[in-house]
């Protein structure tokens, strides 16, 4: 699946409440603070309820990147 917009955001997702409106909440959120427009957070979450639960998780995974990850480097 391809990125529906080319940028990440610096968010953690495991160990959320994996319920899909705290994650696109939390997806949100993250992109808010970090910069993101409206529109561009639109098109993720948008995307994010095209489909099942798996397709959600699998567009918020395409646009995040683990904090954790980018902390130990």
């Amino acid at each position: 699946m391809d990125k529906i917009v080319n940028k990440t955001v610096k968010l953690t997702l495991v160990g959320l409440n994996g319920n899909a409106y705290s994650l696109m909440g939390a997806f949100k959120r993250a992109a808010i603070h970090q910069g993101w427009t409206n529109d561009e957070i639109q098109s993720v979450i948008t995307e994010c309820m095209t489909g099942n639960y798996d397709h959600l998780l699998v567009t918020l995974m395409n646009h995040c990147e683990d904090k954790k990850e980018i902390e130990d480097e």
